[in-house]
């Protein structure tokens, strides 16, 4: 399935007719992580500012020492490191407009927003703020600019006391270790964020009050080594219409990465969904990149509470994403499941248990989750909530078989629907929309 990307931590999975049924033992683990030095940083950072020499003159950036969340150190090393993409479906076969899962949200005009990476003190960013760009009309005239504070880990560990369940049994103990070598690494989100910040300095050229945030699972704790990098580039502070004002956009964007960034961006192409995207590649990785979905960055930052209030979550979350990809039930452009529902399909199933293991984080901490929250005051939301503590002491390897349990003979898809808000399985809707759905996702 991953060719030739073991130097990734990637499974290199065995031809369909080669598979076994026992997932677990048949992966490879403890696959040793491959870290970019410091010295291919420096040499991506040149080849990005050589692909747009031709429009200004790039003042040399040294890479300062970042930490990003929970992941555990990585030991750089000048050791050449070669990397092999993911196998992709053709553009070609798959229709643009496929259907994929459907999520209700309780707050769609949301506008909550924040910077998406933690940034060291000397490289914040201001907010966006009102953009007034030339070809939209701008209503929201409010002025927001100002200076974001880095996101702090207050709350939770620094990455070297990080702790990670104890495995009493030979399944949790596979679980632990597949989420070891699995899981996304600092050094993966650095390569990401270099990214990020050459972007954002490119599209500032065109778009100039413009941002460009780094979203999805490459920061809410559930990456893995392989996860594609989601972006959403914020123009504006309002709500921008996804069928004229963010293709005509995102049609800039392409434009620019196919003209003056073709050195540096590989194979831009403008998918006409309903919230289009642009998709690309760097040198290393595929990204996505979205206009004004707002919603999506505030989601980055619940889920990542999530993801490190209780330090069962993470593990699970992999185990199952791997899972799932290993059956290619995990690609919701080909009308399964997407790796955002089956996070919340773990969480959901973590907070129905007899003795819970998660809560819910929206009625519990309202204020910390309020869709009118203050833009710049989003990305405190994990800072505020302190650690779950459950009376619930299962293992990794009977939480798993609880999941597939719960899912395939307690769970009622006929007439349930998943809410991690509420905590519970709540009455599926019979409105149009939720018709004819095998799995429903609020």
């Amino acid at each position: 399935m991953f060719p030739n990307s073991s130097s990734l931590g990637r499974p290199p999975f065995p031809p369909k007719h080669q598979q076994r049924r026992n997932f677990i033992n048949k992966l490879p683990l403890n696959v040793p992580p491959t870290p970019l030095s410091h010295q291919q940083i420096i040499d991506a950072q040149f080849n990005f500012q050589n692909a747009v020499g031709n429009l200004v003159t790039i003042p040399a950036v040294t890479p300062q020492p970042m930490t990003y969340g929970n992941d555990s150190p990585v030991h750089t090393s000048n050791t050449p490191v070669s990397f092999q993409g993911r196998k992709r479906v053709c553009e070609q076969s798959v229709p643009h407009d496929i259907k994929r899962q459907r999520f209700q949200s309780h707050c769609p005009e949301a506008t909550v927003v924040n910077q998406a990476v933690p940034l060291p003190e000397q490289r914040r960013y201001s907010f966006p703020g009102s953009v007034q760009f030339p070809l939209l009309p701008v209503h929201h005239k409010q002025d927001l600019t100002g200076c974001i504070p880095p996101l702090r880990d207050t709350l939770f560990p620094h990455p070297t006391e990080t702790t990670l369940p104890v495995a009493k049994d030979k399944l949790s103990q596979q679980v632990l270790d597949l989420f070891q070598s699995y899981r996304q690494q600092t050094c993966d989100l650095n390569r990401k964020e270099l990214c990020r910040t050459e972007l954002q300095r490119e599209i500032q050229r065109i778009l100039p009050q413009s941002r460009l945030f780094l979203v999805g699972s490459s920061l809410n704790g559930f990456g893995t080594r392989s996860s594609d990098g989601d972006l959403c580039l914020v123009v504006k502070e309002g709500p921008v219409n996804q069928k004229t004002e963010a293709r005509h956009i995102l049609s800039l964007v392409q434009k620019l990465f196919s003209t003056k960034l073709c050195n540096y961006i590989e194979r831009p192409q403008l998918i006409r969904a309903k919230v289009p995207i642009v998709k690309f590649r760097d040198k290393v990785r595929q990204f996505d990149l979205n206009v004004n979905n707002v919603v999506g960055i505030r989601n980055t930052f619940l889920l990542r509470t999530y993801a490190y209030i209780e330090n069962r979550v993470r593990p699970l979350v992999l185990v199952v994403k791997k899972w799932a990809s290993f059956h290619d039930i995990n690609d919701a452009s080909r009308g399964t499941l997407s790796s955002y529902s089956l996070v919340l399909m773990v969480l959901h199933y973590l907070q129905t248990l007899p003795e819970p293991i998660l809560p819910s984080l929206q009625k519990n901490y309202p204020e910390s989750f309020d869709p009118t929250m203050q833009l710049h005051l989003v990305h405190q939301a994990p800072c505020t909530i302190p650690p779950y503590h459950s009376k619930n002491g299962s293992g990794l390897g009977d939480l798993l078989i609880g999941f597939f349990k719960y899912y395939a003979t307690e769970f009622d898809w006929s007439h349930q629907m998943i809410s991690v808000r509420e905590a519970k399985a709540i009455p599926r809707p019979d409105s149009t929309e939720w018709r004819n759905k095998f799995i429903c996702v609020e």
